[in-house]
């Protein structure tokens, strides 16, 4: 077997890839993520030690949230990238071990491999890479919690990440990251350990997307209801992609005046609800649906594409000279741009390329409507209130989560188009874009489908949640007249799901299959203690939600 990846939901044959990722990934580069990841759990262990005599080294933090971000499913597919993350690794877990031992730290304490190991090439490199994978954990149920926590963990640090970008940071997000990566690796924690672990996972998942929101609106105010075009303009424009707000504003301030428009794409599309992007002009709307389509998007937009996150798709050699990348996201042969000491970007080449460029080609027509975040729907609670005591609402329905390219997920746009039209659809992540340009309606001006954002912005569906229990004074969140019907694809849906557990959601369907990682023990955990629910058919489904 020359690699083992099972993060994601297309997992091969519903069990893990093994030759080549279904996302594109070479084995060698997933060999390399594993060493990456191995590399993090030393510097955890010595970080763990260093808090405990006051060293906290703020490079090393930041090198584990990039280096958990950037093994992300359709993140960063270079290998020279992780070859280089991982020397400049072990040498801050060396720093990090001499700063604990001059602190007076107990330096013996500290005695796995993975604080110690060392390679001088790239074969020491890739034979240690084989040694150390996601299958070097023997009982399967003690891997699977351990991946459950490790996955969790990249979704985090890709929120922490995103916060860090705007100046928001919270040492114990750091901290938490550590110590739990640190315990991965020890064999003394019971199941039971690794399953309060978990939990805990969620506590802090909660905590960083709540930073993350305050990230976002304290920059760029409170997302607005907002009709979104998904025409074209005339003028050669710049698709973004990924998740990132900064590089928006950034991308935007640097192309205004030059007749270059802008445009989003896939989870970038909420950018298009915050009030301080909607000063641009040149700003034109969304592009396109969600990332698994981008093969073709990509290549009909005629303009170079921005790929601020994941989720990229190995670009085809028809645009692949479009396509530029930076933050954690990377391919081989593809031009990176990265931020100088001041957290600035020079986006002139990628503006001075989509002047020589047509303009897109247009693909549909029309608008969407979005911009239901929090804030906004707690505008209308009265209203939302009035609603569900009439019955006039009878239901909320969360179908928040990822999209993904297994016609099995065709199941979404159905169970949406079958939803009875005194139900309501809360949204977040690309997941939405199964069911959001279907024409369901309002009930009583509450449009039927309500977009809360990006994945992240989960949160906000989260605190919707929170306030009706409040209003409605009730116990339990799950007495709530709100179902679960999530899809999931890669490890940012993964926090989000152990956030909902940690606020005691319970009964969540979760498609369109269920995790790989999941040993049948684990799986059976979770089934009795939280009541997820794999997916059915639409019938199945409905008549459990609503019977």
């Amino acid at each position: 077997m020359s690699m083992f990846c099972f993060q994601c939901q297309e997992a091969s044959k519903g069990t893990g890839c093994t030759v080549r990722g279904i996302c594109g990934k070479p084995e060698d580069v997933a060999n390399l993520q594993d060493l990456l990841i191995y590399t993090i759990k030393g510097i955890s262990l010595w970080a763990v030690e260093g808090r405990k005599v006051g060293v906290v080294n703020g490079e090393a933090d930041e090198f584990i949230m990039n280096g958990l971000f950037a093994t992300i499913t359709n993140a960063n597919f270079n290998k020279n990238v992780f070859v280089a993350r991982v020397r400049k690794g072990l040498k801050l877990r060396d720093t990090l071990k001499e700063q604990v031992a001059l602190a007076g730290g107990d330096t013996a304490a500290v005695t796995h491999d993975a604080a110690y190991f060392t390679g001088e090439t790239l074969e020491d490199f890739e034979k240690k890479a084989t040694q150390v994978g996601v299958l070097a954990t023997e009982n399967e149920d003690v891997r699977s919690l351990r991946e459950l926590i490790i996955y969790g963990l990249k979704g985090m640090a890709a929120y922490a990440a995103h916060a860090d970008n705007l100046g928001y940071k919270k040492d114990e997000i750091f901290a938490f990251m550590e110590r739990a990566l640190a315990e991965t690796l020890n064999d003394g924690l019971t199941a039971d350990d690794l399953v309060a672990l978990t939990l805990e996972t969620g506590k802090y998942g909660v905590d960083v997307m709540a930073l993350l929101d305050e990230a976002n609106t304290s920059t760029y105010g409170n997302p607005e209801i907002t009709e979104v075009n998904i025409g074209v303009g005339k003028n050669p424009g710049i698709l973004i992609s990924g998740h990132d707000l900064k590089d928006m504003e950034q991308l935007l301030e640097q192309t205004a005046g030059t007749g270059v428009d802008v445009y989003t794409h896939s989870e970038m599309l909420p950018a298009n609800y915050y009030p301080a992007f909607k000063k641009y002009d040149h700003f034109v709307g969304n592009y396109g649906n969600a990332w698994w389509k981008q093969d073709k998007e990509f290549d009909s937009f005629n303009g170079p594409i921005l790929m601020t996150t994941n989720c990229l798709v190995p670009p085809k050699a028809s645009y692949k000279d479009r396509v530029y990348t930076t933050s954690n996201v990377g391919f081989e042969g593809l031009i990176h741009i990265e931020e100088d000491e001041k957290g600035k970007k020079d986006f002139t080449q990628i503006i001075e390329h989509a002047k020589k460029c047509a303009a897109p080609v247009e693909i549909e027509k029309g608008s969407i409507v979005g911009g239901f975040a929090h804030h906004t729907v707690l505008s209308l609670a009265d209203k939302v209130v009035d609603a569900v005591k009439s019955g006039a609402i009878k239901r909320f329905f969360v179908m928040a989560g990822c999209d993904g390219r297994m016609k099995s997920r065709d199941y979404y746009t159905e169970f949406a188009k079958q939803l009875p039209k005194d139900t309501v659809i809360l949204t977040a992540g690309c997941a939405k874009y199964k069911y959001n340009k279907l024409e369901l309606g309002d009930i009583g001006g509450i449009p039927r489908i309500l977009d809360a954002g990006q994945c992240n912005d989960s949160y906000s569906l989260a605190v919707i949640a929170l306030k009706l229990k409040e209003v409605f004074e009730l116990n339990d969140i799950n007495e709530l007249p709100i179902s679960y019907n999530i899809a999931w694809y890669e490890q940012k849906a993964v926090i989000v799901l152990l956030a909902l557990l940690h606020l005691g959601v319970k009964n969540i369907h979760l498609g369109p299959s269920l995790p790989a990682f999941l040993s049948p023990n684990v799986a059976n955990v979770l089934v009795e203690n939280f009541g997820i629910a794999p997916m059915g058919t639409v019938e199945e489904d409905m008549k459990v939600f609503l019977g």
